[in-house]
């Protein structure tokens, strides 16, 4: 089947990339490790010691460098809808976040702790029309808040990955109303076409 030239663009492009050929040398799964690398470098979310929810984990580099940062000690619980091989230190779910019977028992495996941190690179199938996209990533970032919201220890933190457009601005502020400082953090790995920034709510209320 003859690939679409904007696909054939995103390829050329993903393999000029030098974060992806930077991914494949430290062996992270892929270029999204250096989002949350260069935030870990600013802001220095993940402790040893912490429990850390990867929400929309796969292919797995932000749950890689979690699992490295809290160390034997902590824990890094994640969830997505793909599967995804093993990593060391990673208490792994799939299933879809959007389900109840998923949620319920992607919690129980919390074991009545609270995380320290959640954080979500999630973001849907991409149909390349705002109107249908926007809703559907507004949603996933939804769920999320509201996981940390019924989760997150008090003082804990949360980082997601947020499309500007309809709707960004209502989330940035209800964000405010939970964390004592929200933050936006756009890492250079980001591709500067991308509507993508991430928020960063610190301190639960």
């Amino acid at each position: 089947m003859a690939r679409s030239k904007s696909s054939g663009r995103w390829l050329k492009e993903h393999f000029a990339d030098p974060y992806v050929k930077e991914a494949q040398k430290a062996g992270y799964r892929s270029r999204a490790a250096f989002k949350l690398l260069e935030i870990q470098q600013k802001d220095r979310l993940i402790k040893p010691g912490m429990i850390v929810v990867d929400l929309g984990a796969a292919p797995g580099s932000w749950s890689q460098i979690a699992a490295q940062l809290v160390g034997k000690q902590g824990r890094v619980l994640a969830l997505d809808i793909l599967p995804m091989d093993n990593i060391s230190g990673v208490e792994f779910v799939v299933g879809d976040f959007r389900e109840e019977v998923v949620l319920r028992h992607f919690e129980a495996l919390l074991k009545g702790q609270q995380p320290d941190l959640v954080i979500s690179d999630m973001a849907p199938n991409i149909s390349g029309n705002d109107s249908i996209d926007q809703p559907r990533a507004l949603y996933l970032v939804e769920l999320a808040l509201d996981f940390a919201r019924q989760h997150l220890r008090k003082d804990g933190s949360f980082l997601v990955k947020v499309f500007q457009g309809v709707g960004f601005e209502a989330y940035f502020k209800e964000m405010k109303q939970l964390f004592k400082k929200v933050v936006t953090r756009k890492p250079s790995a980001s591709r500067n076409r991308s509507s993508e920034v991430y928020l960063l709510g610190i301190g639960k209320l």
